[in-house]
């Protein structure tokens, strides 16, 4: 006898309450845009309302919101509104310039080596989380922490002492 899993019993308030800043820095990370990332987070949040009686568990629902922003911060790129603008330039402030640096590096990586670095630092997610919600092997996951470290240690290299 198949065994039914119980469906987790969530408010949409209590979930946006605890992986709004998660989607938000997520969608920053891969559009490199407030205005596309406020969107983004906007758009997935939506969706979840829509959607929140399909899932089982908070797991379930974190990797979820993952997938979805990681896919909607692609599809901004893909809209015929996107190729008709010109991006504004915007100025983020950080509290070093170490953060400066090392943010505009990660955001100069391409997106597979961007999009792990960012759970695995920014998101604390274990290698094993990354590749259940990326859908990839683990193995896979460490190769492009492993490649996306070299890439910003060759970026950096010389600026400090940590690299």
């Amino acid at each position: 006898m198949a065994e039914e899993r119980s469906r987790t019993d969530v408010s949409s308030d209590a979930v946006i309450r605890k992986y709004f800043n998660m989607v938000y820095r997520l969608a920053l990370s891969h559009t490199g845009n407030i205005s596309f990332a406020e969107d983004v987070t906007q758009d997935v949040f939506l969706k979840f309302i829509q959607k929140k009686d399909n899932f089982e568990t908070d797991e379930h629902i974190k990797a979820w919101l993952i997938r979805v922003t990681i896919n909607r911060s692609r599809s901004v790129f893909k809209t015929s509104w996107f190729v008709k603008t010109v991006p504004l330039e915007q100025e983020l402030i950080f509290e070093t310039p170490e953060k400066s640096d090392v943010y505009f590096a990660v955001q100069s990586l391409p997106s597979k080596y961007r999009t792990v670095i960012h759970l695995f630092y920014y998101e604390d997610m274990s290698v094993n989380d990354i590749a259940e919600c990326l859908s990839i092997k683990e193995n896979t996951v460490k190769s492009q922490l492993h490649r996306g470290r070299e890439m910003l240690r060759d970026k950096l290299k010389g600026g400090y002492d940590f690299v």
